[in-house]
């Protein structure tokens, strides 16, 4: 099993999770398919190595275990796999990045209808 980032990390993209994946493999989608987002970070399933260090980095709480994921995100499951073999780069965190305010972290939130 893999971990997922879900779609609360669309449009919010703070990569502190990619400065802790001791495998990197979490990306940033660079190529030309529409159907993959270029707005949000996801994590190469054949990559990834299960050991939950990105969980609490995301100030996003954008990241779960495949096993875990809410049936509201089931649809991300597919769309990290997309990123397999696919033009891609693992970002770097801007040092100057703020992190979300409760409140913005609660937006986000309803945006995609999650509790």
């Amino acid at each position: 099993m893999a971990y997922i980032i879900t779609k609360l990390c669309r449009d919010c993209k703070d990569v502190a999770c990619t400065q802790v994946c001791p495998v990197d493999c979490i990306y940033e989608y660079s190529g030309d398919d529409p159907s993959i987002p270029k707005n949000q970070l996801l994590i190469d399933p054949d990559e990834c190595i299960n050991c939950n260090a990105c969980v609490p980095e995301c100030p996003w709480e954008a990241i779960f275990d495949e096993d875990e994921i809410p049936s509201i995100f089931q649809e991300d499951i597919a769309i990290n796999a997309m990123i397999v073999g696919k033009e891609r780069f693992v970002p770097v965190r801007d040092p100057g990045q703020k992190l979300p305010t409760p409140e913005e972290l609660a937006g986000n939130k309803q945006k995609w209808d999650y509790k």
